[in-house]
């Protein structure tokens, strides 16, 4: 890891603005580029998507909100392993449900050629969006 005295590592700041690239073009370049309705002109001939690129991207968003949840469960079933409110069954249950959503989250992301770390979205000032494992 890096300190933030260090800076972002140059594959971040790669990875980073290819994001921006691809945001930025599904936006007109000026108040020009918008076409009136009778123009004739769509929104969808206005976006400017990269079709090599659209699947794994949706994926890893699906994937960032499936994981999300998973650890969201996932505390959730530790607290009620915490309280006691239980059985041993129950526990067992839910320690195996938990383990097989992960082992199929990280055969997913094998799938479309992400890491789980890759789905902790950053969030500029706010961080990242998944706590750390």
């Amino acid at each position: 890891m890096t300190s933030p005295a260090d800076g972002p590592s140059p594959d971040r700041l790669r990875e980073v603005a290819q994001a921006a690239h691809r945001a930025f073009s599904l936006l007109p370049a000026s108040p020009d580029d918008m076409a009136s309705p009778s123009a004739g002109r769509s929104a969808a001939r206005r976006l400017h998507a990269d079709p090599d690129t659209v699947e794994r991207d949706l994926v890893k968003l699906v994937l960032t909100i499936v994981e999300l949840l998973r650890q969201l469960m996932e505390r959730q079933a530790l607290h009620r392993v915490d309280e006691g409110n239980l059985t041993e069954d129950q526990e067992e249950r839910l320690g195996l449900t938990l383990m097989l959503l992960h082992d199929r989250m990280t055969e997913l992301c094998d799938r479309y050629g992400l890491t789980l770390e890759d789905l902790n979205l950053d969030l500029g000032p706010l961080g990242t969006l998944l706590p750390p494992p």
